[in-house]
């Protein structure tokens, strides 16, 4: 296939042009602060994924609690534990170049999921780092945002995929081990079992 085959879309003309404009309860949902619904859906939900830009690009950062994912200070203010990873800290990198981030939480078995985009702040010490603490030991780095925009987004996405439905996942026994992807990625020395060894006490280890 060739470019000259393939038509983009250079404006918001053009793309207004196809997809036509939102109606007034896409336009309305947005909200300027977290309401009650958005709260408790921020309290239930276990996991989001973070979006940040910097100068060397972007990245979208899983994030995941064993409780809420985050901790709501109030209605314009939530904080996100960074927790121990593997030190590439992209998106603390990114946010001292952007601070603007976007969120998406996410809460099984809801098909509708919560957008979150605001302003971040990296904290080294707060009072409520101890409110963040899991199995008695605190995050040392948090992310605070700002909420400048709040909507519950549709579930068509989760419906088109059926992304809860345990029927619709891949067989664990026919998919590749994460060491053996591993392995190939980073041209690791190590054998596959021995990779996957150290994921596995990793994993055990060193959660928090």
């Amino acid at each position: 296939m060739t470019e000259a085959m393939i038509e983009y879309i250079d404006t918001e003309a053009e793309l207004r042009e196809i997809v036509g404009d939102p109606g007034p309860v896409a336009e309305a949902k947005v909200l300027p602060a977290l309401d009650v619904h958005a709260r408790d859906y921020i309290a239930r939900s276990r996991f989001c994924l973070l979006a940040t830009s910097g100068a060397d690009g972007t990245d979208v950062s899983p994030r995941g609690e064993p409780g809420s994912v985050a901790l709501v200070l109030d209605e314009k203010t939530l904080v996100l534990p960074d927790r121990p990873g593997n030190k590439r800290v992209d998106s603390l990198r990114n946010i001292l170049h952007n601070p603007r981030v976007g969120m998406l939480f996410l809460m099984p078995p809801m098909a509708e999921t919560l957008r979150i985009n605001g302003r971040a702040r990296i904290v080294r010490a707060a009072p409520y780092l101890a409110d963040l603490a899991v199995r008695g030991r605190p995050p040392k780095l948090a992310v605070e945002v700002t909420v400048d925009e709040v909507y519950l987004h549709c579930a068509k996405a989760f419906l088109r995929s059926d992304l809860w439905d345990p029927q619709t996942w891949n067989d664990r026994d026919e998919l590749p081990r994460a060491a053996q992807i591993w392995r190939d990625h980073a041209q690791i020395a190590a054998t596959v079992d021995e990779i996957d060894g150290n994921l596995r006490h990793g994993y055990t280890t060193t959660l928090y």
